[in-house]
């Protein structure tokens, strides 16, 4: 049997991120909101990147340690004077450490649900709480059925290249309660989402596992075709692009 090759890698690049994806941390107040931290506590941010919403956290807890698996991210989050590590959600080594657990738009990228919450639940003192928002359900499903097509009709497999996870509510809320949390609050909604430009920059950004197989010139073809395909549903009468994104967001804490 042939063995199959990996699943390539995502990459990200901070200067790019800013520019294209700088409304992820700007849409990531409410569920900083539903974290509420305290003066006297000490909290870590889960796929922190940039860590632009982490410096808002930063502003209102006693500590934080801000983690993410992108070296590139974790950088740029130091250089703006956060305690940023570089480490896997998957794999997360801290021991009773902290009062809260905090994610924003990262959780989707973390396929191992269950070694996250397993990891979260370690790094929680007792009656710590986690509080997250990622892509659940069917979070940008026309643009991933866009890739998917563009990727298949270039006789490639689209599985193997997807890199996200959305879980409906009712699934993460089993596997949290199967790890002994209390869920208090748990919602998929969604929330179209305008892009800072068109949906180009989107593909820049978050789908580099689909493009990292072909050439400069299938990759042009395949972002031409995706485009196409997705034009007619996601912009505007003003040609104004607009992700369809659904969000998953979550409080849940451990007994005390």
């Amino acid at each position: 049997m042939t063995k199959q090759a990996p699943q390539p890698a995502q990459s990200w690049d901070p200067k790019d991120y800013a520019a294209k994806a700088g409304f992820v941390a700007e849409l990531g107040a409410p569920v900083l909101a539903l974290l509420d931290p305290q003066p006297h506590e000490r909290i870590l941010d889960l796929g922190c990147g940039d860590g632009v919403l982490t410096k808002r956290l930063a502003a209102l807890a006693a500590s934080v340690v801000a983690l993410d698996s992108s070296p590139e991210q974790v950088a740029a989050a130091r250089a703006s004077g956060l305690d940023a590590r570089e480490g896997s959600g998957e794999a997360l080594s801290f021991d009773a450490e902290f009062d809260a657990v905090f994610s924003n738009a990262a959780l989707h990228w973390m396929p191992d649900a269950d070694a996250v919450i397993a990891g979260i639940r370690r790094a929680l003192k007792p009656g710590g709480r986690f509080v997250a928002e990622f892509g659940g359900g069917d979070n940008c499903a026309a643009v991933r059925t866009a890739l998917h097509q563009a990727m298949s009709a270039r006789g490639h497999d689209p599985q193997r290249l997807d890199p996200w996870y959305f879980p409906t509510a009712q699934d993460y809320r089993a596997k949290l309660e199967s790890h002994g949390f209390i869920v208090t609050h748990i919602e998929l909604f969604d929330r179209p989402t305008p892009l800072p430009g068109d949906i180009d920059g989107w593909l820049d950004v978050f789908a580099g596992t689909f493009f990292a197989v072909l050439n400069d010139e299938e990759c042009a073809a395949a972002r031409a075709d995706i485009a196409q395909r997705l034009r007619p549903t996601l912009t505007d009468e003003n040609g104004q692009w607009i992700a369809d994104y659904v969000r998953l967001r979550l409080a849940a804490h451990l007994p005390g």
